[in-house]
């Protein structure tokens, strides 16, 4: 099943209660996603809670797939955005349509890679068309968590943001400067020859102790543009939800790829125009909701990002501060610290001598 279908990440969006998880909940045991048993407990427990309506929205928390995140400003074009009326509660316009909505005819979307058009809930997900793939960019792939497993040794996990990972590629880890060789590549328990931007894998390297790597750390080929530390860098931030002011010295937590470090607002270059970019004043003495700039940060530990330009996944962020998202940027440019003699295993060197 792992390489069967593309991978695609949808988020479903709507207020407390509106049914979400009902919904996607509905949708999985349709799909044959949790057997008839599982659903029926689940109703049984929903109904001695007198929350009978919560059935199928305990697939997602019993499962832990659901994520309590919020969108906080979003922009989209509504010629590649579909609208299908459906009910996850009484299994309208689920997998087959409703009897009970005769007046929606179906729902088209167009975008630059093509159109599709379909009526269900079902049919709308698998008109979704995939991004294309960086498979031609240099492998980025960020480590979301490492696990030692006995007879196999560390395995790291993660998502690969750009490039190709597969057995017998030898890669090194930033900013840990740790470079092996990959021996084995899985996903969803299977063997993979090649895993591609999307997939979200895990990969068992040689000769590095579950300690040799943390999560944040990101994973790239040795020998094609590998990833390197941030000294600093620019970026363009908006400045979303403050209640007071940002300055210079400021320093609140980045969330950039599976990153989560603080950063220092290092120097408040220019002031510019939110939407055309154009400068509005050099040296601002703090920012207020509302404002974009041009800012030098430098983070607080030591961290791996990318231009936006040059690695999209990898150079755009989210500033939190006060428990709440106060901003978002793209980074412009990085300054990267020249990487040291570091660690090279003996699997790596045998593999790189062989090549």
């Amino acid at each position: 099943m792992g390489k069967e279908k593309t991978h695609i990440n949808i988020v479903v969006i709507g207020h407390v209660d509106s049914g979400k998880s009902t919904t996607t909940g509905h949708l999985i045991y349709k799909c044959c996603g949790i057997d008839k048993r599982t659903i029926e407990k689940f109703e049984k427990e929903a109904a001695e809670m007198g929350k009978r309506s919560f059935k199928y929205a305990w697939v997602l928390d019993k499962l832990k797939a659901e994520r309590d995140t919020y969108i906080k400003k979003i922009g989209y074009n509504p010629n590649t955005a579909a609208f299908v009326p459906v009910s996850g509660w009484n299994d309208e316009n689920m997998l087959e349509p409703s009897a009970n909505m005769l007046w929606f005819k179906g729902e088209k979307v167009t975008c630059k890679d093509g159109s599709a058009s379909g009526t269900t809930l079902f049919e709308a997900l698998d008109c979704v068309l995939p991004p294309t793939r960086p498979t031609g960019k240099p492998l980025h792939l960020p480590l979301q968590v490492i696990y030692k497993i006995g007879g196999i040794g560390t395995v790291p996990v993660g998502r690969v943001e750009t490039g190709v990972l597969k057995p017998g590629l030898v890669v090194t880890f930033a900013p840990v400067n740790v470079t092996t060789e990959v021996k084995s590549v899985e996903m969803n328990h299977e063997a993979l020859s090649e895993a591609l931007p999307g997939d979200n894998v895990g990969f068992n390297v040689k000769n590095v102790s579950v300690k040799g790597v943390h999560h944040g750390n990101v994973a790239g080929e040795s020998k094609n543009d590998p990833q390197m530390e941030a000294a600093g860098f620019t970026s363009q931030v908006i400045i979303l939800n403050h209640p007071g002011q940002t300055s210079v010295g400021c320093a609140p937590v980045l969330d950039c790829h599976i990153a989560h470090i603080a950063c220092k607002f290092a120097e408040l270059k220019e002031k510019i125009d939110r939407r055309s970019g154009k400068k509005l004043e050099d040296g601002p003495k703090f920012l207020k909701s509302g404002d974009a700039a041009i800012v030098d940060m430098v983070p607080g530990k030591p961290m791996c990002v990318e231009s936006f330009s040059d690695y999209p996944p990898l150079g755009h962020f989210a500033v939190r501060d006060m428990r709440q998202t106060v901003a978002v940027g793209v980074i412009k440019a990085v300054d990267k610290k020249a990487a040291g003699a570091g660690k090279v295993t003996k699997s790596a060197q045998k593999a790189q001598r062989a090549k």
